[in-house]
Protein backbone atom coordinates (compact mmCIF):
# COMPACT_ATOMS: atom_id res chain seq x y z
CA UNK A 1 0.00 0.00 0.00
CA UNK A 2 1.27 3.51 -0.99
CA UNK A 3 1.37 5.62 2.85
CA UNK A 4 2.58 8.69 0.53
CA UNK A 5 -1.64 8.34 -0.60
CA UNK A 6 -3.07 10.11 1.92
CA UNK A 7 -6.13 12.25 0.44
CA UNK A 8 -9.25 11.51 -2.01
CA UNK A 9 -8.15 12.67 -5.53
CA UNK A 10 -12.11 13.49 -6.16
CA UNK A 11 -13.26 15.27 -2.77
CA UNK A 12 -9.65 15.84 -1.20
CA UNK A 13 -11.03 14.27 1.73
CA UNK A 14 -8.69 11.90 3.98
CA UNK A 15 -8.34 8.58 3.01
CA UNK A 16 -8.67 5.69 5.93
CA UNK A 17 -7.43 2.41 5.77
CA UNK A 18 -10.09 -0.69 5.34
CA UNK A 19 -9.99 -4.13 4.76
CA UNK A 20 -11.17 -4.81 1.48
CA UNK A 21 -11.23 -8.22 -0.42
CA UNK A 22 -8.70 -9.58 1.92
CA UNK A 23 -6.37 -6.44 1.77
CA UNK A 24 -5.69 -3.20 3.49
CA UNK A 25 -7.02 -0.42 1.14
CA UNK A 26 -7.21 3.15 1.41
CA UNK A 27 -10.71 4.58 0.70
CA UNK A 28 -12.55 7.76 1.17
CA UNK A 29 -14.75 7.71 3.99
CA UNK A 30 -17.34 10.57 2.71
CA UNK A 31 -20.90 9.55 1.59
CA UNK A 32 -21.71 9.39 -2.08
CA UNK A 33 -17.72 9.32 -2.97
CA UNK A 34 -16.60 5.75 -3.03
CA UNK A 35 -13.12 6.25 -3.93
CA UNK A 36 -10.69 3.21 -3.48
CA UNK A 37 -7.19 3.18 -3.73
CA UNK A 38 -6.60 0.22 -5.02
CA UNK A 39 -2.61 0.12 -5.76
CA UNK A 40 -2.71 -1.67 -9.12
CA UNK A 41 0.74 -2.47 -10.72
CA UNK A 42 2.46 0.13 -13.14
CA UNK A 43 3.24 -2.27 -16.43
CA UNK A 44 7.04 -2.11 -17.48
CA UNK A 45 8.52 -3.60 -20.33
CA UNK A 46 11.97 -5.33 -20.06
CA UNK A 47 14.25 -6.36 -22.65
CA UNK A 48 17.04 -8.86 -23.09
CA UNK A 49 18.67 -7.16 -25.63
CA UNK A 50 21.10 -9.86 -27.69
CA UNK A 51 23.44 -7.84 -29.64
CA UNK A 52 26.66 -8.88 -31.62
CA UNK A 53 26.06 -12.05 -30.49
CA UNK A 54 26.11 -11.63 -27.08
CA UNK A 55 23.83 -10.09 -23.98
CA UNK A 56 23.83 -6.70 -23.59
CA UNK A 57 23.37 -4.95 -20.29
CA UNK A 58 23.64 -1.01 -19.00
CA UNK A 59 23.66 0.55 -15.77
CA UNK A 60 21.39 3.64 -15.14
CA UNK A 61 22.45 7.00 -14.26
CA UNK A 62 21.44 6.26 -11.12
CA UNK A 63 22.57 3.21 -9.43
CA UNK A 64 26.31 2.60 -8.11
CA UNK A 65 29.20 1.21 -10.15
CA UNK A 66 29.01 -2.29 -11.64
CA UNK A 67 25.24 -2.39 -10.76
CA UNK A 68 24.14 -3.69 -14.31
CA UNK A 69 20.89 -4.86 -15.97
CA UNK A 70 18.18 -5.46 -18.79
CA UNK A 71 16.61 -2.39 -20.23
CA UNK A 72 13.06 -1.44 -19.13
CA UNK A 73 10.71 1.17 -19.42
CA UNK A 74 7.47 2.19 -18.64
CA UNK A 75 4.19 0.50 -21.27
CA UNK A 76 2.44 3.71 -22.61
CA UNK A 77 -1.04 4.49 -23.01
CA UNK A 78 -2.28 2.24 -25.94
CA UNK A 79 1.34 0.89 -26.69
CA UNK A 80 1.62 -2.69 -27.25
CA UNK A 81 4.03 -4.53 -24.93
CA UNK A 82 6.58 -5.75 -27.72
CA UNK A 83 6.32 -2.30 -29.43
CA UNK A 84 7.05 -0.36 -26.43
CA UNK A 85 10.58 -3.33 -25.32
CA UNK A 86 11.25 -2.03 -29.14
CA UNK A 87 11.05 1.35 -28.64
CA UNK A 88 13.17 1.52 -25.08
CA UNK A 89 15.74 0.02 -27.18
CA UNK A 90 15.63 2.52 -29.82
CA UNK A 91 15.68 5.68 -27.57
CA UNK A 92 17.76 3.59 -24.65
CA UNK A 93 20.57 2.29 -27.20
CA UNK A 94 20.22 3.73 -30.21
CA UNK A 95 20.09 0.31 -31.76
CA UNK A 96 17.64 -1.07 -34.25
CA UNK A 97 15.61 -3.94 -33.21
CA UNK A 98 14.71 -6.68 -35.11
CA UNK A 99 12.09 -8.09 -33.26
CA UNK A 100 10.49 -8.77 -30.13
CA UNK A 101 9.60 -12.34 -28.80
CA UNK A 102 7.78 -12.85 -25.23
CA UNK A 103 9.61 -14.34 -22.38
CA UNK A 104 7.15 -13.78 -19.32
CA UNK A 105 5.81 -11.75 -17.39
CA UNK A 106 7.40 -11.07 -13.41
CA UNK A 107 6.38 -8.94 -10.27
CA UNK A 108 8.20 -6.89 -9.11
CA UNK A 109 6.65 -6.19 -5.24
CA UNK A 110 9.37 -3.66 -4.49
CA UNK A 111 8.66 -1.12 -7.00
CA UNK A 112 4.36 -2.68 -7.51
CA UNK A 113 5.18 -3.21 -11.28
CA UNK A 114 4.50 -5.99 -13.57
CA UNK A 115 7.62 -6.63 -15.52
CA UNK A 116 6.80 -7.58 -19.03
CA UNK A 117 9.87 -9.05 -20.89
CA UNK A 118 11.15 -9.72 -24.44
CA UNK A 119 13.86 -11.09 -25.96
CA UNK A 120 15.12 -8.21 -28.47
CA UNK A 121 17.84 -9.08 -30.97
CA UNK A 122 19.61 -5.53 -32.31
CA UNK A 123 22.09 -4.16 -34.32
CA UNK A 124 23.75 -1.21 -35.27
CA UNK A 125 26.21 1.15 -32.72
CA UNK A 126 25.21 1.40 -29.67
CA UNK A 127 24.91 5.35 -28.20
CA UNK A 128 23.52 5.30 -24.56
CA UNK A 129 20.71 8.52 -23.55
CA UNK A 130 20.74 10.47 -20.90
CA UNK A 131 19.26 7.75 -18.75
CA UNK A 132 22.40 5.76 -18.60
CA UNK A 133 26.12 5.60 -17.90
CA UNK A 134 27.42 2.60 -19.71
CA UNK A 135 26.85 -0.88 -21.23
CA UNK A 136 28.62 -3.83 -21.40
CA UNK A 137 28.25 -7.55 -23.59
CA UNK A 138 28.06 -10.28 -21.81
CA UNK A 139 28.69 -14.18 -22.96
CA UNK A 140 25.49 -16.04 -22.45
CA UNK A 141 27.56 -19.14 -20.96
CA UNK A 142 29.12 -16.24 -18.66
CA UNK A 143 26.14 -14.70 -18.13
CA UNK A 144 24.38 -14.55 -14.11
CA UNK A 145 21.16 -13.52 -13.15
CA UNK A 146 20.27 -11.46 -10.18
CA UNK A 147 16.85 -12.91 -8.06
CA UNK A 148 14.21 -10.35 -8.79
CA UNK A 149 12.08 -9.71 -11.77
CA UNK A 150 14.20 -8.60 -14.71
CA UNK A 151 16.99 -11.10 -13.76
CA UNK A 152 14.60 -14.11 -13.42
CA UNK A 153 13.29 -13.14 -17.23
CA UNK A 154 16.88 -13.04 -18.48
CA UNK A 155 17.26 -16.49 -16.53
CA UNK A 156 14.49 -18.27 -18.29
CA UNK A 157 15.49 -17.03 -21.47
CA UNK A 158 19.12 -18.36 -21.17
CA UNK A 159 17.57 -21.55 -19.94
CA UNK A 160 15.45 -21.66 -22.93
CA UNK A 161 18.52 -20.84 -25.08
CA UNK A 162 20.35 -23.76 -23.54
CA UNK A 163 22.21 -22.60 -20.79
CA UNK A 164 22.57 -22.43 -17.20
CA UNK A 165 23.11 -19.26 -15.57
CA UNK A 166 24.03 -18.99 -12.23
CA UNK A 167 22.29 -16.85 -9.42
CA UNK A 168 24.10 -13.27 -8.49
CA UNK A 169 24.47 -13.82 -4.84
CA UNK A 170 23.62 -10.09 -3.49
CA UNK A 171 24.83 -9.08 -0.19
CA UNK A 172 21.83 -7.17 0.58
CA UNK A 173 19.75 -10.11 -0.04
CA UNK A 174 17.53 -11.49 2.90
CA UNK A 175 17.56 -15.14 2.97
CA UNK A 176 14.88 -16.96 4.04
Amino acid sequence: MNADYQFCPRCAAALQTESLGGYERRVCPSDGCGFIFWGNPTPVVAAVVEHEGKLLLARNVAWPAGTYALITGFLERHEIPAEAAQREVVEELNLKPLGAHFIGHYTFERMNQLIIAFHVPAEGEVTLNEELAEWKHVSFDEATYWPAATGLALRDWLQSQGYQPTELQLPFRNKR
